[in-house]
């Protein structure tokens, strides 16, 4: 199983478009509100949400997913709740995704040590101990981390090669009509 965790204020984009990705790539995937069943992103859209936090074991996680914004990466990394799912994510070996600002949870949280990483432009510093990567999408080990808003369509076929492997990455990427890379 897959979760993605929101908060109030998250980056739309960084929500809708990998989660609307990895569903037509036949992925299981729960939507996850850390502030009720229903949570604004910081562009005023409201999303139902799967799921209210305190009703989801993570025992089962794949791969946990952490979209950006502001003021929703603060939101997430305040709740002891979502770091302490994350961690016990990773001592499971569960993947851990993150977009935009997200990744400074991790890099807060000493787990993006020696690895390589990236975020929004500016947060750098948040990335304690990593080694900030120029790409649009990383992958180190479990850790995923990515730019920004307008990597999310990289960012989400990621995950997909991850989980689904390449070939589903390439027939879902073919069928939205994104333009390949080979």
């Amino acid at each position: 199983m897959v979760y993605m965790l929101l908060a109030q204020g998250f980056e739309e984009i960084e929500a809708v478009v990998p989660l609307d990705i990895l569903r037509r790539a036949g992925v299981s995937i729960t939507t996850v509100g850390i502030a009720g069943d229903t949570v604004f992103g910081s562009h005023h859209i409201g999303i139902k949400t799967d799921a209210y936090y305190p009703e989801v074991d993570f025992r089962d996680a794949e791969m946990i997913i952490l979209p950006g914004g502001m003021p929703g990466v603060r939101s997430l990394q305040a709740c002891e709740w979502v770091t302490s799912c994350i961690s016990d994510a990773v001592a499971h070996g569960a993947y851990i995704a993150a977009i935009c600002g997200a990744p400074t949870i991790l890099g807060d949280m000493g787990l993006l040590n020696g690895r390589n990483a990236v975020c929004y432009p500016g947060y750098e510093e948040r990335l304690t101990g990593a080694i900030v990567a120029d790409a649009p999408v990383v992958i180190d080990g479990r850790f995923i981390t990515a730019k920004g808003a307008g990597v999310s369509a990289e960012f989400a076929f990621e995950l997909v090669r991850l989980l689904k492997g390449e070939e589903t990455a390439k027939e879902i990427r073919q069928k939205m009509h994104f333009a390949n890379e080979d």
